[in-house]
């Protein structure tokens, strides 16, 4: 008899993501088969799936937290926003339509049926099913049509904790004004609360949860203190990579406004030899900066415009001219190249532009999207590295004579005459220790293990939820999956 539980959220960024994780890995632990869901997620942060689709960055990691390789099931509608008022629809990890906010408003019940055949598909692989909302369920001006929270709790008839965030304060406002709001069909789904990021002595919040109970008629599953290694775990947000400075090997990394993929650098963030410098917009590169990094893009032709606005473009040249190394991925790499054409449109309105040009290879976009798990090897070192395509369009130049990594005899990638502008379309490389200490040279850690940390962290989080969350009470609450 499969169970399932939904962690909802009295806001955004209350650790929902975090939480379910977390649960994940205990209930593993403890010898349950747990699979991550999550209806509706939005994020330009995808990971590539083992059935050839894409899903959230957060399902990819709770699938890990859940020792399961992750499917498209977890997250069947993704949004990938590609302008401030439209984004891609991924359903079930293809691409289903891009769509304006007002008009994706209108297309979300039709959803819905994809949404619940991809949760009853998952719930025949599993013993334990933990949801995770979007949002808040007290945005009740997005109610019609719902398929991310209250929507989905109904349709799936599947309890609701709902999770309240000290840090920000206003935490018992948040969860007694979420019940207050709610229709009472809606707020009858939620059996408990829970208070996330506490800091200090969690005893001073007795009377608090007292307080919220006697409200709101709902048990406490327990007051989560501050996660402190939360940020050692790989970031779905770009806010939520962390900006390292120890380090001796300093990497600059523009946030582009379309940025997109960027896992690539957790594992640079984590490594204690690196030092990772997020720069947002109307700062400089650094000229201390000893690699470049540029990311991947939901809009390259944008975020190529955006480079230039922010004086990038020349920061870029002085970093070149100074002997530093640049390394474009996916987004990019293609704006590293001389030209870039969108014959289609798929950008925008059809067009080509000039490249930054220090890479000699152009790109044209097509319709069709590469999404792949791929394993490649560094051919400089033979360094066996892992990641994942997930791109449009094809670039091609002379500078790919000189590509560096080999894919099932495949060559992939570009790079400059005396190697020091290097350009590729697979992300996840720096997951790879080897690699990465290949890459960076004798900077890099050699004896840190990405992958071993995540695990360790993840044990970390699910030892921490263990202590101070009721998990037993969250197993009880817990339903039974309708047919």
């Amino acid at each position: 008899m499969t169970k399932a539980i939904m962690i909802q959220g009295a806001g955004s960024n209350v650790g929902k993501s975090m939480l379910v994780a977390g649960i994940a890995r205990a209930f593993a632990n403890r010898g349950l088969s747990v699979a991550p869901f999550k209806p509706q997620n939005m994020s330009n942060n995808a990971a590539v799936t083992v059935d050839g689709g894409e899903i959230g960055r957060a399902q990819a990691l709770q699938s890990l937290a859940a020792r399961r390789d992750a499917h498209t099931d977890m997250n069947p509608v993704l949004l990938k926003p590609e302008t401030d008022t439209g984004a891609q629809v991924i359903v079930q990890g293809k691409r289903w339509d891009t769509l304006r906010a007002r008009d994706y408003a209108k297309a979300k019940p039709k959803l819905m049926s994809a949404v619940l055949e991809s949760f009853h598909r998952l719930a025949k692989t599993a013993d334990l099913i933990v949801i995770e909302g979007a949002g808040s369920p007290a945005e009740i001006n997005l109610r019609a049509g719902d398929i991310a929270n209250m929507g989905f709790a109904e349709a799936a008839q599947v309890p609701v904790v709902l999770t309240g965030d000290i840090d920000r304060g206003g935490v018992i406002a948040q969860l007694v004004g979420t019940q207050t709001i709610l229709p009472k069909t809606d707020a009858d789904h939620i059996k408990a609360f829970c208070i996330n990021k506490f800091r200090g002595d969690v005893s001073l919040f007795d009377d608090g949860l007292t307080a919220i109970t006697e409200h709101t008629g709902w048990p406490s599953l327990g007051v989560i203190p501050w996660f402190e290694d939360a940020w050692r775990l790989p970031a779905e947000d770009v806010m939520d990579i962390a900006s390292t400075h120890d380090g001796t090997f300093k990497i600059a990394v523009p946030r582009l406004a379309r940025i997109a993929n960027f896992d690539d650098l957790d594992p640079l963030s984590a490594d204690p030899n690196i030092s990772v410098d997020i720069v947002e917009r109307g700062r400089p590169l650094p000229a201390d900066a000893d690699l470049i990094l540029i990311p991947g893009s939901k809009a390259t032709i944008p975020d190529l415009a955006f480079f230039r606005a922010q004086g990038w473009d020349i920061d870029l040249t002085a970093h070149i001219r100074r002997g530093g190394r640049v390394l474009g991925i996916c987004g990019g790499y293609q704006m590293l190249g001389t030209e870039i054409a969108d014959p289609l449109g798929i950008e925008g309105a059809p067009s080509t532009v000039q490249g930054l040009g220090h890479l000699n290879v152009k790109t044209r976009m097509s319709e069709q999207k590469r999404l792949a798990l791929t394993a490649a090897t560094y051919t400089p070192t033979g360094d066996s590295v892992a990641g994942y395509e997930i791109h449009l369009g094809e670039t091609d130049g002379p500078d790919r004579a000189r590509a560096w990594l080999d894919i099932g005899g495949r060559s992939e990638g570009a790079a400059s005459a005396n190697g020091q502008i290097m350009g590729c379309y697979l992300h996840g490389l720096f997951t790879a220790d080897d690699f990465r200490a290949s890459f960076i040279g004798d900077l890099a850690s050699q004896d840190f293990n990405y992958a071993a940390d995540v695990e360790a962290v993840l044990d970390k989080l699910a030892s921490h939820l263990e202590t101070h969350m009721d998990l037993d009470l969250l197993f009880e609450l817990a339903e039974p999956v309708a047919p």
